[in-house]
Protein backbone atom coordinates (compact mmCIF):
# COMPACT_ATOMS: atom_id res chain seq x y z
CA UNK A 1 0.00 0.00 0.00
CA UNK A 2 2.60 2.06 0.91
CA UNK A 3 4.31 1.62 -2.14
CA UNK A 4 1.02 2.92 -4.14
CA UNK A 5 0.72 5.73 -2.11
CA UNK A 6 4.28 6.67 -2.95
CA UNK A 7 4.26 6.26 -6.67
CA UNK A 8 1.42 8.44 -6.35
CA UNK A 9 2.98 11.45 -4.97
CA UNK A 10 5.83 10.86 -7.49
CA UNK A 11 3.52 10.93 -9.89
CA UNK A 12 2.30 14.12 -8.41
CA UNK A 13 4.76 15.91 -7.99
CA UNK A 14 5.75 15.52 -11.39
CA UNK A 15 2.90 16.99 -12.29
CA UNK A 16 3.37 19.56 -10.14
CA UNK A 17 6.84 20.69 -11.22
CA UNK A 18 6.03 20.21 -15.09
CA UNK A 19 3.00 23.24 -14.11
CA UNK A 20 5.46 24.99 -12.48
CA UNK A 21 7.80 24.91 -15.27
CA UNK A 22 5.05 25.70 -17.84
CA UNK A 23 4.23 29.01 -15.61
CA UNK A 24 7.95 29.79 -15.06
CA UNK A 25 8.01 29.77 -18.83
CA UNK A 26 4.93 31.41 -19.59
CA UNK A 27 6.39 34.37 -16.83
CA UNK A 28 9.73 34.41 -18.32
CA UNK A 29 7.80 35.27 -21.95
CA UNK A 30 5.82 37.84 -20.56
CA UNK A 31 8.67 39.43 -18.35
CA UNK A 32 10.50 39.47 -21.60
CA UNK A 33 7.62 41.16 -23.63
CA UNK A 34 7.46 43.69 -21.07
CA UNK A 35 11.13 45.09 -21.15
CA UNK A 36 11.18 45.08 -25.09
CA UNK A 37 7.64 47.21 -24.52
CA UNK A 38 9.39 49.28 -22.36
CA UNK A 39 12.53 49.73 -24.21
CA UNK A 40 10.36 50.76 -26.93
CA UNK A 41 8.21 52.94 -25.00
CA UNK A 42 11.75 54.95 -23.61
CA UNK A 43 12.41 55.47 -27.36
CA UNK A 44 9.60 56.94 -28.19
CA UNK A 45 8.52 60.67 -26.88
CA UNK A 46 6.06 61.33 -24.78
CA UNK A 47 2.49 60.36 -25.21
CA UNK A 48 -0.38 61.92 -23.71
CA UNK A 49 -2.32 60.43 -21.23
CA UNK A 50 -5.53 59.22 -21.84
CA UNK A 51 -8.55 61.06 -20.83
CA UNK A 52 -11.55 58.91 -19.50
CA UNK A 53 -14.87 59.67 -22.05
CA UNK A 54 -17.75 61.04 -20.01
CA UNK A 55 -21.11 58.43 -19.65
CA UNK A 56 -24.39 58.81 -18.66
CA UNK A 57 -27.10 59.89 -20.39
CA UNK A 58 -26.37 63.16 -21.53
CA UNK A 59 -23.12 62.30 -23.02
CA UNK A 60 -24.59 58.99 -24.95
CA UNK A 61 -27.29 61.78 -25.90
CA UNK A 62 -24.89 64.16 -27.29
CA UNK A 63 -22.76 61.47 -28.87
CA UNK A 64 -25.83 60.46 -30.81
CA UNK A 65 -26.82 64.22 -31.74
CA UNK A 66 -23.36 64.41 -33.31
CA UNK A 67 -23.41 61.15 -35.04
CA UNK A 68 -26.99 62.17 -36.96
CA UNK A 69 -25.56 65.87 -37.36
CA UNK A 70 -22.23 64.18 -39.18
CA UNK A 71 -24.65 61.76 -41.20
CA UNK A 72 -26.72 64.42 -42.12
CA UNK A 73 -23.70 66.36 -43.00
CA UNK A 74 -22.53 63.54 -45.27
CA UNK A 75 -25.74 62.89 -47.00
CA UNK A 76 -25.95 66.87 -47.84
CA UNK A 77 -22.54 66.54 -49.53
CA UNK A 78 -23.34 63.50 -51.50
CA UNK A 79 -26.71 64.78 -52.74
CA UNK A 80 -24.93 67.78 -54.13
CA UNK A 81 -21.66 65.71 -56.20
CA UNK A 82 -24.12 64.29 -57.61
CA UNK A 83 -26.51 66.75 -58.86
CA UNK A 84 -23.87 69.64 -59.55
CA UNK A 85 -21.16 68.69 -61.74
CA UNK A 86 -19.75 72.18 -61.65
CA UNK A 87 -16.78 72.57 -58.48
CA UNK A 88 -18.36 76.05 -57.58
CA UNK A 89 -21.46 75.04 -56.67
CA UNK A 90 -20.06 71.94 -55.15
CA UNK A 91 -17.23 74.00 -53.04
CA UNK A 92 -20.44 76.51 -52.25
CA UNK A 93 -22.20 73.82 -50.71
CA UNK A 94 -19.53 72.41 -48.38
CA UNK A 95 -18.59 75.94 -47.29
CA UNK A 96 -22.70 76.61 -46.59
CA UNK A 97 -23.16 73.30 -44.74
CA UNK A 98 -19.92 73.95 -42.35
CA UNK A 99 -21.38 77.30 -41.73
CA UNK A 100 -24.96 76.20 -41.15
CA UNK A 101 -24.09 73.29 -39.27
CA UNK A 102 -22.76 74.93 -35.78
CA UNK A 103 -26.38 77.65 -36.27
CA UNK A 104 -28.55 74.20 -36.56
CA UNK A 105 -27.30 72.33 -33.78
CA UNK A 106 -27.88 75.23 -31.29
CA UNK A 107 -31.10 75.64 -32.71
CA UNK A 108 -31.72 71.66 -33.29
CA UNK A 109 -30.26 70.58 -29.67
CA UNK A 110 -30.38 73.63 -27.41
CA UNK A 111 -26.83 73.76 -26.72
CA UNK A 112 -26.18 77.67 -25.77
CA UNK A 113 -23.65 76.74 -23.10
Amino acid sequence: MSKERARRRAEREAEQARQAAVRAEREARLARRRERAGRLAALLPGRPVRIAGQRGIMARRRRTQNGVVAVLFLIVQVIAWLLWSSWSARLGVLILSLLLVPVLVTVAFDRRS
